[in-house]
């Protein structure tokens, strides 16, 4: 069944290629703050990324949404769980799981310049960490950035995540080098005052 996530600023619903039309306008806005984002430029970079998307989906590894501003219902840009493989823990283990994963990762998440700093991103991030914890009961979410990309690091630290540390040469930077990417995570345990500290930025 279609994971669909509500808060009150923003839904994330299933990407799918209808949704082509509403991103091309989220990327066409000023892109001064994708200099370190993967954020496709151009209908045909656009309508690769969402096929892309949607292979991983059926190869059950991605959960990719469209991320939709609920005061104007426009869609502003997108968001991800990836890694969705349960661990394989040994033969009879009870924390063997099939259906759900042990530890995803959010990513690929980015947003119109109109959309950024307005509470949509972490109310989103609220409703991801929610459903990971909540109902697929993950023992860790994980969070990933470029190294340079101090506005990201700075957002995923509010969210309450940890620092883990540096991996270099992890993989390609959105800029043609080969980026080094500083690692978060929150646990399963942490989660109670993440989501205290989540609900109080948000206004709840």
């Amino acid at each position: 069944m279609p994971i669909v996530l509500e808060g009150r600023l923003v839904r994330l619903e299933p990407l799918g290629v209808d949704h082509l039309a509403g991103l091309l306008d989220a990327a066409s806005e000023s892109r001064d703050t994708y200099g370190f984002a993967m954020v496709p430029d151009g209908e045909a970079a656009m309508r690769r990324y969402i096929e892309e998307a949607i292979a991983e989906r059926q190869r059950c590894d991605h959960l990719p949404f469209a991320t939709r501003r609920l005061s104007d219902n426009r869609v502003v840009g997108t968001s991800r769980f990836r890694d969705l493989t349960p661990w394989t823990w040994p033969p009879g283990h009870p924390q063997q799981r099939v259906d759900r994963p042990d530890a995803p990762e959010i990513g690929y998440t980015w947003l119109a310049a109109s959309a950024q700093r307005s509470g949509i991103n972490t109310e989103a991030k609220f409703l991801m960490l929610r459903h990971a914890f909540e109902v697929w009961d993950t023992h860790a979410v994980r969070l990933r950035t470029d190294r340079r990309n101090q506005r990201s690091w700075a957002a995923i630290e509010r969210l309450g995540a940890s620092f883990e540390g540096v991996r270099r040469a992890d993989r390609p930077g959105a800029d043609g080098t080969v980026r080094d990417s500083a690692f978060f995570s929150i646990t399963r345990d942490e989660w109670p005052a993440v989501r205290i500290r989540l609900e109080a930025l948000l206004g709840r």
